[in-house]
């Protein structure tokens, strides 16, 4: 309890938790717009939105944004955007679909190829961006441009499907119940005990390491959070994590899309915090010049980032194909501007070198629980376009509004 005090006092000089939240309003501010976010629908549709088939819809929803919201952060944070992944994701779902049903290939062999097919493609963007120093605006609106007629172009203009059933659980499977019985000892019928044993695992660990790292930065005298928002900030976190992992439970369990989605989201969240590579792209997007005179290869990370986006390009097609269960023409129409809005609302900079794996994420469920929110209370689509505008406004005000505070 001393020590908890010392701390406050000195390691944190005395703030307040209003106080730390004002310092760290880019880092919070999302978070708790989602959660008033949520809120407000929970209470507008009757409880609707927080039923276990729901919540499962909003994963199954937006796994594919979310999956290519990792990517495009990276690409943002270098100083550059990518126009072309919805493109991208229409083009590899019109390749798997003709693989699949017209050439009778396995998924075993489909799903590497196409992977491969969208590293390829973001090769060869990134080859014209980093080296030719080509405008990332320019070369992706040209692969927006050549993709999406390369799917026409593939499907004749049809749509192409059914899929095997192997290839559907991408993104319609669920984890089966490994630990049956976990029900039994609860002495409930409707759960699948593998999955509330996760979300209880998964909730210990982050408060694990949560205490794990504030006693490291104990350690070296770094200042920290006050102790009571620590607190209940991972009381939060890990309570929220319980609650969605028992609702799955009672519908389904968990997706397989969520386990994948969680899996790279874990990834690139260590990849950018805590890895020398994530640094460097957070200095390529700072101050390309600066990063060059340092010694940082400054255009083959650039190349990396855009090969990185095609590849997530290619397997958030895969799993919007399985999840359709066919190909057509317009697959991944706007889906750019998705993927783009969800990393600005998740509080990364236009300018570069700005912004987290975590608010990418906080982003991408901003906009899909707008949608399935607006969509359970019948708003239409022409009322959904101008509040999701006026959201990502908001966002980049916020942002601007910021940094000119801090400087």
């Amino acid at each position: 309890m001393a020590t908890d005090t010392v701390e406050t006092t000195t390691g944190n000089q005395g703030r307040t938790v209003g106080q730390y939240l004002a310092e760290h309003l880019r880092d919070y501010g999302m978070v708790l717009a989602l959660i008033a976010i949520m809120a407000f629908f929970q209470v507008m549709t009757d409880g609707t939105l927080l039923r276990p088939v729901n919540i499962t819809n909003l994963f199954l929803q937006n796994s594919y944004i979310i999956i290519m919201a990792l990517g495009m952060l990276l690409v943002i944070v270098a100083g550059h955007i990518d126009l072309s992944v919805g493109s991208v994701v229409g083009f590899v779902g019109a390749l798997a679909a003709v693989m699949m049903v017209n050439w009778d290939w396995s998924i075993y062999l489909t799903i590497p190829c196409c992977l491969f097919v969208g590293i390829l493609i973001g090769a060869a963007q990134g080859y014209w961006i980093a080296y030719w120093k080509i405008p990332s605006f320019i070369v992706t609106l040209a692969g927006m441009l050549v993709f999406r007629g390369a799917s026409l172009w593939l499907l004749e203009g049809q749509s192409v499907g059914p899929f095997p059933r192997q290839f559907q659980a991408l993104s319609t499977g669920f984890i089966p119940d490994l630990l049956p019985f976990v029900k039994d000892l609860l002495g409930l019928e409707r759960m699948n005990g593998f999955a509330v044993v996760t979300g209880i695992v998964i909730a210990a660990l982050i408060i694990w390491m949560g205490l794990r790292a504030r006693a490291r930065n104990r350690t070296y005298g770094m200042m920290g959070e006050p102790m009571s928002f620590f607190i209940g900030r991972n009381l939060l976190v890990a309570g929220a994590i319980v609650f969605v992992s028992y609702k799955l439970s009672t519908f389904r369990g968990l997706p397989n899309v969520l386990i994948t989605m969680g899996f790279l989201t874990i990834i690139y969240a260590f990849l950018t915090e805590s890895t020398t590579l994530g640094r460097r792209i957070y200095a390529l997007g700072g101050n390309e010049k600066a990063a060059k005179l340092s010694g940082i290869a400054t255009e083959r990370l650039t190349f990396l980032t855009f090969v990185n986006m095609g590849m997530l390009a290619a397997l958030a097609g895969l799993i919007f194909a399985a999840r359709l269960n066919t190909a057509t023409p317009k697959a991944g129409v706007s889906f750019e501007l998705d993927v783009i809005a969800a990393v600005f609302i998740g509080g990364a900079s236009m300018s570069g070198g700005v912004g987290k794996i975590i608010g990418a994420v906080v982003g991408a469920f901003i906009m899909g629980v707008m949608n399935n929110g607006m969509s359970i209370m019948g708003i239409g689509i022409d009322y959904q376009q101008v509040i999701k505008g006026l959201v990502l406004l908001a966002a980049v005000i916020f942002d601007v509004y910021n940094k000119n505070k801090q400087s």
